[in-house]
């Protein structure tokens, strides 16, 4: 009992560091907000907006990547939820343009949870669907945690791989550019005193 306590008790410091909050900010009339996040591959994403009341005032949502696909997009956005797996390790953007008719329109409020991998899991619909008891839900929850810290510690070790490889070819690659200058500066100064000196033979200034 005391070893899974142990297991359990940095998981659940990671789920609360890694927990999704609800984000709100005032979208002005005629103007444009957007919220970039970079996530895995083939990870759920999903997200929840609402937007407070305001008259003659259209905005419209998209959900991109970097390459400009739309994973969804929505005119007139009020309220509403998406959800889309993504395809690649890639930058995704969530953007809110407010479009004005009759030059009008006031301050809107947005409100949009967005989740991701084990947080946009539900988990209350898979128990239903495999009739797991409470306690095989949270040990399913933290099992996929614990899977996604995993996969996030194997990537941070592979990009420091690539670091580390991408560090060692620069400094190799300086390392031979320095060698290959200090070589040219000693040809062209040997070239230069060869090239004086006959110069002041030629001349009868030296002998």
């Amino acid at each position: 009992m005391k070893s899974i306590t142990v297991l359990l008790v940095p998981l659940l410091i990671c789920e609360y560091i890694l927990s999704a909050s609800s984000l709100s900010f005032t979208l002005s009339s005629g103007n444009r907000k957007c919220l970039k996040e970079e996530v895995h591959k083939d990870v759920l994403v999903t997200g929840e907006f609402t937007l407070s009341d305001a008259p003659q005032q259209k905005t419209n949502l998209k959900v991109t990547d970097s390459t400009g696909h739309v994973f969804y997009k929505r005119d007139d956005a009020t309220k509403g939820k998406f959800a889309f797996t993504t395809d690649d390790y890639d930058m995704y953007e969530v953007c809110f343009d407010s479009e004005t008719s009759h030059g009008g329109g006031s301050d809107r409020e947005v409100s949009i949870n967005i989740k991701h991998g084990v947080e946009a899991k539900n988990y209350e619909d898979l128990a239903k669907a495999e009739k797991l008891k409470p306690m095989e839900v949270e040990l399913k929850r933290l099992e996929d945690l614990g899977d996604a810290i995993v996969n996030d510690f194997a990537y941070m070790r592979q990009r420091e791989q690539e670091m580390r490889d991408t560090n060692e070819s620069t400094h190799s690659r300086v390392l031979y550019f320095s060698i290959f200058s200090i070589l040219c500066l000693f040809g062209l100064a040997t070239w230069q005193l060869f090239y004086l000196r006959r110069f002041f033979i030629a001349k009868k200034l030296i002998e």
